[in-house]
Protein backbone atom coordinates (compact mmCIF):
# COMPACT_ATOMS: atom_id res chain seq x y z
CA UNK A 1 0.00 0.00 0.00
CA UNK A 2 0.85 3.52 -1.45
CA UNK A 3 0.96 6.25 1.00
CA UNK A 4 1.00 10.05 1.10
CA UNK A 5 1.70 12.08 4.54
CA UNK A 6 0.78 15.73 4.27
CA UNK A 7 1.61 17.34 7.50
CA UNK A 8 2.87 20.39 7.87
CA UNK A 9 4.30 19.91 11.97
CA UNK A 10 7.13 18.03 11.07
CA UNK A 11 7.24 15.96 14.86
CA UNK A 12 3.55 15.31 14.16
CA UNK A 13 4.71 13.88 10.71
CA UNK A 14 7.33 12.04 12.36
CA UNK A 15 4.87 10.51 14.51
CA UNK A 16 1.89 9.51 12.06
CA UNK A 17 4.89 7.78 10.31
CA UNK A 18 5.93 5.87 12.64
CA UNK A 19 2.29 4.82 13.75
CA UNK A 20 1.50 3.77 10.21
CA UNK A 21 4.21 1.72 10.02
CA UNK A 22 3.74 -0.36 13.24
CA UNK A 23 0.04 -0.67 12.53
CA UNK A 24 0.90 -1.65 9.06
CA UNK A 25 4.54 -2.53 8.39
CA UNK A 26 4.11 -3.35 4.39
CA UNK A 27 2.87 0.20 3.84
CA UNK A 28 5.20 2.42 1.87
CA UNK A 29 5.32 6.31 2.71
CA UNK A 30 6.28 7.67 -0.54
CA UNK A 31 6.52 11.43 0.41
CA UNK A 32 5.58 13.79 3.55
CA UNK A 33 4.52 17.11 1.87
CA UNK A 34 3.76 20.39 4.34
CA UNK A 35 1.75 22.49 2.38
CA UNK A 36 -1.23 22.73 -0.16
CA UNK A 37 1.23 23.77 -2.94
CA UNK A 38 3.81 21.17 -2.23
CA UNK A 39 0.86 18.61 -2.51
CA UNK A 40 -0.39 19.46 -5.56
CA UNK A 41 2.81 19.47 -7.25
CA UNK A 42 3.39 16.37 -5.87
CA UNK A 43 -0.28 15.00 -7.24
CA UNK A 44 -0.18 16.69 -10.49
CA UNK A 45 2.77 14.27 -10.90
CA UNK A 46 -0.07 11.30 -11.28
CA UNK A 47 1.94 9.00 -8.24
CA UNK A 48 0.63 5.77 -7.77
CA UNK A 49 -0.88 6.23 -4.12
CA UNK A 50 -3.58 4.17 -2.74
CA UNK A 51 -4.08 6.59 0.55
CA UNK A 52 -3.74 10.17 1.73
CA UNK A 53 -3.51 11.57 5.33
CA UNK A 54 -3.99 14.90 5.31
CA UNK A 55 -3.48 17.05 7.78
CA UNK A 56 -6.57 20.07 7.75
CA UNK A 57 -4.91 23.23 8.98
CA UNK A 58 -1.37 23.76 6.91
CA UNK A 59 0.72 26.73 7.03
CA UNK A 60 -0.90 27.77 3.58
CA UNK A 61 -4.42 26.91 3.73
CA UNK A 62 -6.96 24.31 4.53
CA UNK A 63 -5.65 20.89 2.98
CA UNK A 64 -9.54 20.69 1.05
CA UNK A 65 -7.85 23.49 -0.89
CA UNK A 66 -5.74 20.74 -2.66
CA UNK A 67 -9.12 19.10 -3.99
CA UNK A 68 -9.86 22.78 -5.87
CA UNK A 69 -6.30 21.91 -7.81
CA UNK A 70 -6.05 18.36 -8.52
CA UNK A 71 -8.03 15.96 -9.45
CA UNK A 72 -8.09 13.37 -6.40
CA UNK A 73 -9.01 9.47 -6.92
CA UNK A 74 -7.70 8.44 -3.77
CA UNK A 75 -9.47 7.70 -0.06
CA UNK A 76 -8.45 10.47 2.14
CA UNK A 77 -8.33 10.02 5.75
CA UNK A 78 -7.85 13.54 7.23
CA UNK A 79 -6.16 14.21 10.52
CA UNK A 80 -6.53 17.40 12.77
CA UNK A 81 -7.43 18.93 16.62
CA UNK A 82 -10.90 20.04 15.79
CA UNK A 83 -13.47 19.30 17.97
CA UNK A 84 -15.66 16.08 17.67
CA UNK A 85 -18.49 17.46 17.41
CA UNK A 86 -17.74 19.65 14.68
CA UNK A 87 -15.97 16.66 12.66
CA UNK A 88 -19.49 14.89 12.02
CA UNK A 89 -19.00 16.13 8.52
CA UNK A 90 -16.12 13.70 7.94
CA UNK A 91 -18.44 10.94 8.06
CA UNK A 92 -19.68 12.37 4.17
CA UNK A 93 -18.31 9.67 1.36
CA UNK A 94 -16.78 7.39 4.05
CA UNK A 95 -13.75 9.96 4.29
CA UNK A 96 -12.08 8.98 8.28
CA UNK A 97 -10.55 11.16 9.92
CA UNK A 98 -8.47 11.14 13.41
CA UNK A 99 -8.69 13.46 15.97
CA UNK A 100 -4.87 14.76 17.46
CA UNK A 101 -3.26 13.69 19.38
CA UNK A 102 -3.73 10.26 16.83
CA UNK A 103 -4.73 6.67 19.02
CA UNK A 104 -3.20 4.14 17.67
CA UNK A 105 -6.27 2.14 18.02
CA UNK A 106 -8.19 4.86 16.19
CA UNK A 107 -5.50 4.23 13.78
CA UNK A 108 -6.20 0.92 12.92
CA UNK A 109 -9.74 1.00 12.87
CA UNK A 110 -8.97 3.37 10.06
CA UNK A 111 -7.09 0.94 8.24
CA UNK A 112 -9.46 -1.77 8.71
CA UNK A 113 -12.15 0.59 7.28
CA UNK A 114 -10.10 1.36 4.31
CA UNK A 115 -9.55 -2.62 3.81
CA UNK A 116 -13.49 -2.73 3.81
CA UNK A 117 -14.73 -0.09 1.81
CA UNK A 118 -11.64 1.01 -0.57
CA UNK A 119 -9.73 -2.38 -1.63
CA UNK A 120 -10.27 -0.43 -4.85
CA UNK A 121 -9.61 3.11 -6.17
CA UNK A 122 -12.76 5.62 -5.69
CA UNK A 123 -12.98 9.09 -6.23
CA UNK A 124 -13.27 11.37 -3.79
CA UNK A 125 -16.83 13.10 -4.10
CA UNK A 126 -16.12 16.53 -4.33
CA UNK A 127 -19.42 17.60 -3.51
CA UNK A 128 -18.36 16.33 -0.06
CA UNK A 129 -15.71 18.05 0.05
CA UNK A 130 -17.69 21.30 -0.79
CA UNK A 131 -20.07 20.45 2.09
CA UNK A 132 -16.86 20.04 4.66
CA UNK A 133 -15.43 23.11 3.71
CA UNK A 134 -18.93 24.84 4.18
CA UNK A 135 -18.94 23.37 7.41
CA UNK A 136 -15.41 25.11 8.50
CA UNK A 137 -16.89 28.23 7.21
CA UNK A 138 -19.30 28.56 9.63
CA UNK A 139 -18.15 30.27 13.30
CA UNK A 140 -18.26 28.30 16.23
CA UNK A 141 -19.84 30.11 19.47
CA UNK A 142 -19.28 29.38 23.12
CA UNK A 143 -20.82 26.37 24.71
CA UNK A 144 -20.99 26.53 28.25
CA UNK A 145 -18.86 28.70 31.08
CA UNK A 146 -16.91 27.64 34.29
CA UNK A 147 -18.65 29.11 36.93
CA UNK A 148 -17.33 28.71 40.93
CA UNK A 149 -19.91 27.08 42.92
CA UNK A 150 -19.12 26.95 46.40
CA UNK A 151 -15.06 25.64 46.79
CA UNK A 152 -16.01 23.65 43.40
CA UNK A 153 -15.80 24.64 40.15
CA UNK A 154 -19.10 24.10 37.94
CA UNK A 155 -19.64 24.80 34.29
CA UNK A 156 -23.33 26.06 33.05
CA UNK A 157 -23.98 25.48 29.19
CA UNK A 158 -25.16 28.63 27.60
CA UNK A 159 -28.82 27.39 27.09
CA UNK A 160 -29.46 28.31 30.58
CA UNK A 161 -28.08 31.60 30.27
CA UNK A 162 -30.64 34.25 29.70
CA UNK A 163 -28.50 37.46 30.12
CA UNK A 164 -24.70 38.88 31.13
CA UNK A 165 -24.39 41.99 33.03
CA UNK A 166 -21.76 44.31 34.45
CA UNK A 167 -22.30 44.89 38.02
CA UNK A 168 -19.82 46.37 41.08
CA UNK A 169 -17.18 45.38 38.36
CA UNK A 170 -18.23 42.25 37.79
CA UNK A 171 -19.69 40.46 34.63
CA UNK A 172 -22.65 37.99 36.00
CA UNK A 173 -24.47 35.29 33.80
CA UNK A 174 -28.21 34.89 34.99
CA UNK A 175 -29.66 31.79 34.88
CA UNK A 176 -33.71 31.00 35.50
CA UNK A 177 -32.92 31.23 38.47
CA UNK A 178 -29.16 31.93 39.57
CA UNK A 179 -26.59 34.45 38.88
CA UNK A 180 -22.70 33.46 38.29
CA UNK A 181 -19.84 35.63 38.24
CA UNK A 182 -17.78 35.04 34.85
CA UNK A 183 -14.36 35.99 33.80
CA UNK A 184 -15.10 37.61 30.63
CA UNK A 185 -15.90 41.49 29.70
CA UNK A 186 -18.94 41.88 27.69
CA UNK A 187 -16.80 43.32 24.47
CA UNK A 188 -15.04 39.85 24.72
CA UNK A 189 -18.42 37.62 25.15
CA UNK A 190 -19.67 39.73 22.17
CA UNK A 191 -17.44 37.64 20.11
CA UNK A 192 -17.85 34.39 21.33
CA UNK A 193 -22.01 34.52 21.33
CA UNK A 194 -24.39 33.52 18.90
CA UNK A 195 -25.63 36.91 17.59
CA UNK A 196 -28.87 35.08 16.55
CA UNK A 197 -29.32 34.15 20.30
CA UNK A 198 -27.84 37.44 22.20
CA UNK A 199 -27.93 40.97 21.59
CA UNK A 200 -25.80 43.64 23.41
CA UNK A 201 -28.40 45.99 24.27
CA UNK A 202 -26.35 48.68 26.28
CA UNK A 203 -22.74 48.86 27.54
CA UNK A 204 -23.87 46.90 30.44
CA UNK A 205 -26.33 43.72 29.20
CA UNK A 206 -26.06 41.63 26.40
CA UNK A 207 -29.50 39.25 26.77
CA UNK A 208 -30.59 36.04 24.94
CA UNK A 209 -33.95 36.46 23.28
CA UNK A 210 -35.50 34.10 25.61
CA UNK A 211 -35.00 36.52 28.60
CA UNK A 212 -37.53 39.42 26.79
CA UNK A 213 -40.92 39.17 28.11
CA UNK A 214 -42.14 42.52 26.54
CA UNK A 215 -40.45 45.50 24.95
CA UNK A 216 -41.75 49.26 25.27
CA UNK A 217 -41.02 52.16 23.54
CA UNK A 218 -38.92 54.81 25.87
CA UNK A 219 -38.46 58.27 25.02
CA UNK A 220 -35.75 59.21 22.68
CA UNK A 221 -35.88 56.77 20.52
CA UNK A 222 -35.21 53.85 22.76
CA UNK A 223 -37.05 50.65 24.14
CA UNK A 224 -37.20 49.76 27.27
CA UNK A 225 -37.31 45.97 28.20
CA UNK A 226 -39.20 43.55 30.41
CA UNK A 227 -36.92 41.03 31.21
CA UNK A 228 -37.25 37.41 33.10
CA UNK A 229 -35.74 37.28 35.65
CA UNK A 230 -36.10 40.49 36.44
CA UNK A 231 -32.62 42.21 37.17
CA UNK A 232 -32.51 44.68 39.63
CA UNK A 233 -32.45 47.93 37.69
CA UNK A 234 -34.05 48.95 34.54
CA UNK A 235 -33.12 47.69 30.82
CA UNK A 236 -32.97 50.59 28.39
CA UNK A 237 -31.79 49.64 24.81
CA UNK A 238 -29.39 52.28 23.90
CA UNK A 239 -30.20 55.39 21.19
CA UNK A 240 -27.47 53.65 18.55
CA UNK A 241 -28.64 49.99 19.28
CA UNK A 242 -32.62 50.67 18.76
CA UNK A 243 -32.64 50.05 14.88
CA UNK A 244 -30.42 47.03 15.24
CA UNK A 245 -32.11 45.37 18.08
CA UNK A 246 -35.49 45.77 16.42
CA UNK A 247 -34.00 44.25 13.24
CA UNK A 248 -32.58 41.42 15.74
CA UNK A 249 -35.98 40.79 17.31
CA UNK A 250 -37.79 40.25 14.07
CA UNK A 251 -35.39 37.62 12.32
Amino acid sequence: MKVLIVEDERPAALRLQKMILEARPSVEIVAVKDSVEGAVAFLQALPPLDLMFLDIQLADGLSFDIFTQVEIAVPVIFTTAFDQYTLKAFKLNSIDYLLKPIDNQELIEAFDKFDRFFDQRQPVNLNSIQAILESFSKPSYKERFIVKIGQQLAFISTEEIRYFYFEDGLVFAQTKDKKHAIDFTLDQLEGQLDPHRFFRVNRKMITAVAAINRVSPYFNSRYVIDMLPKPGFEVIVSRDRASDFKQWLDQ
